[in-house]
C-alpha cells in the first residue's frame, strides 16, 4: 500500500530512542523527508531539542519551518525510560511530577508548537507513543505519566477536530526485539519497534483518518474490561 509520504517533511521527537529509530527508518522507507530531534544534533537531518524547555522547542520548530517551510507529521516518542524511574518512588510526588513532566508535558510543549503550523496549512497528522500502563494501578509514576499524556492528546484531537489534523496516541505494553506470542492475564502484549514503527507510519498518513484514539498495540490488557 502507498502510504502517500513521499516527500512529506516528518519531525520525530526522541528519534534516536529504542523506538524512535525504528519510526524514523519506516518513514524513510516511505520516501518521508525525515528530520530527528533529540538533545544533542550530531548527524544530517538532526537538530538538537529538549522537550523540558519551551524555549528549546520553539526554536527546533521554527529551525524546521524555516527549513522545510512545514511539518506534516510529527512523531514524539521522547521520555525517560521505564527502566529509570524508581520502583520504591512510585507513590513519591517528586518523581510523579518529574515522570509527567519529562513524558506528558514534554509532548505538550512540542505539540503546542507544532499544531498552529499544521493548522493553517489544513493537513497535519501528530502521533505520540505513550504505554499501557495507563491502565494499570499498582504505580502512581508509570501509571500518571502514561494516562496525563492519552489524555493530552484526546483533548488535542477534540481542539483540531475539522481542520485537517489528526492527534492518536499507540499504547504499547513491553517492546522488545521478539515479542511473545502469550499474554499474560493483567498484562498488555508485546510488539517490537518495528510493528510500533508500522502503525506510525499508518496514522502519519493521509489515507489515516483515525483521530482522538488511544490505540494498543499488540493486544490490550488482559481481562480488562472499558466501556
Amino acid at each position: 500500500m502507498d502510504l502517500q509520504l513521499q516527500d512529506r517533511v516528518a519531525l520525530v521527537v526522541g528519534g534516536k530512542g529504542y523506538i524512535g529509530t525504528a519510526v524514523v527508518d519506516r518513514l524513510r522507507q516511505e520516501g518521508a523527508i525525515v528530520v530527528v530531534a533529540s538533545r544533542t544534533a550530531d548527524a544530517p537531518g538532526s537538530i538538537a531539542m529538549d522537550t523540558a524547555d519551551q524555549a528549546s522547542v520553539d526554536t527546533a520548530v521554527a529551525r524546521v519551518l524555516e527549513d522545510h517551510a512545514r511539518i506534516d507529521v510529527l512523531v514524539v516518542t521522547a521520555a525517560p525510560a521505564a527502566n529509570t524511574l524508581d520502583p520504591e518512588r512510585r507513590s513519591d510526588p517528586d518523581q510523579v511530577a518529574a515522570a509527567v513532566d519529562g513524558k506528558a508535558l514534554g509532548f505538550l510543549r512540542v505539540a503546542n508548537a507544532v499544531l498552529p503550523a499544521q493548522r493553517r496549512a489544513g493537513f497535519g497528522r501528530v502521533v505520540v507513543v505513550s504505554g499501557q500502563n495507563a491502565y494499570l494501578s499498582g504505580n502512581i509514576t508509570t501509571s500518571l505519566r502514561n494516562a496525563a499524556t492519552n489524555v493530552i492528546a484526546k483533548n488535542l484531537a477534540d481542539e483540531t477536530a475539522g481542520t485537517g489534523v489528526t492527534v492518536n496516541v499507540i499504547n504499547p505494553g513491553t517492546v522488545t526485539d521478539q515479542p511473545d506470542a502469550e499474554v499474560r492475564p493483567g498484562a498488555g502484549g508485546q510488539s517490537s519497534p518495528q510493528q510500533i514503527a508500522d502503525l506510525v507510519a499508518f496514522l502519519s498518513s493521509p489515507l489515516s483518518v483515525v483521530s482522538g484514539e488511544s490505540i494498543s498495540i499488540a493486544h490490550r490488557v488482559l481481562g480488562s474490561v472499558t466501556v
